[in-house]
């Protein structure tokens, strides 16, 4: 028992230093299946918290994404989501390519050398994606809420289809193509990804308001994302992070010390 207690708080040390501030979604305000929206993928809390790193088949790549009912919820025409995120979203354009959140979906792409065995090429098309649209918008509040540009902002659950081997607060390059995948497998998508998750992104600074002129939205803590036709379905949501933290020395010691101390436990129980 000692020992477990002694390894929780190493690693908690370990996490304390070199985890990143990763922001999901904490709660469903609203949700509304919509016309067309796919049966059993109604639980709209699987929506919170970091996406899915695994499928019942096995992990979650761009070639087997996510299917599982508690995992995935479905939206369909005239359906709509409403999640608040648990810390605010800023609106930075020092984040990665601008975007400021991400939206991660079932969308995979499709594999067309007929290799499903681990040598999969895709021509960058994707299966499971939603062909019709979207329209995403954002609050500070909850009740006032701003569209983002809807000739912008790109459609839900569609490019970049999730890799549960990257890093879901850092985005896809937004000026990747379908062509930009054609003829790459897993090692090259992941490489074109560059330690991404994929998911789709989203920059507040292309708010609106009901005109259509543009708004300055210094951060929002709610997003809704409404299926104006087709159906989507959505793993989860997350907050993009500006860089990965670099521990301090101070930190790096305590680490060390931590793993230092581990081993010593495990010299002793040996």
């Amino acid at each position: 028992m000692k020992l477990k207690v002694r390894l929780s708080v190493s690693a908690a040390l370990l996490g304390a230093s070199f985890t990143s501030s990763a922001q999901y979604a904490s709660s469903v305000i609203r949700y509304d299946l919509g016309t067309g929206g796919a049966a059993g993928y109604t639980d709209s809390a699987t929506v919170l918290g970091q996406p899915s790193r695994n499928n019942p088949f096995g992990p979650v790549d761009p070639f087997n994404s996510q299917y599982a009912k508690t995992d995935l919820l479905s939206i369909g025409a005239g359906g709509f989501l409403v999640v608040k995120m648990d810390h605010a979203v800023g609106n930075d354009p020092g984040h990665p390519f601008g975007l400021d959140f991400l939206v991660f979906g079932n969308a995979g792409f499709n594999i067309v050398n007929g290799d499903y065995s681990g040598g999969g090429i895709t021509d960058g098309s994707l299966y499971g994606a939603n062909t019709g649209s979207t329209r995403v918008s954002v609050s500070a509040d909850g009740v006032q809420f701003f569209t983002l540009n809807t000739s912008i902002a790109p459609i839900v659950d569609a490019y970049f289809p999730t890799d549960g081997a990257g890093d879901f607060t850092k985005p896809v390059d937004p000026s990747l193509t379908p062509a930009s995948f054609n003829n790459l497998g897993l090692a090259g998508i992941g490489l074109a990804y560059g330690g991404s998750a994929g998911g789709t992104g989203y920059d507040l600074a292309w708010a609106v308001d009901g005109n259509g002129a543009s708004v300055v939205v210094p951060s929002v803590e709610y997003i809704r994302i409404d299926v104006l036709s087709g159906k989507a379905e959505i793993d989860g949501i997350s907050a993009v992070s500006a860089v990965t933290p670099v521990p301090e020395p101070s930190s790096m010691a305590l680490g060390a010390l931590g793993l230092g101390a581990v081993a010593l436990l495990r010299r002793r129980k040996a």
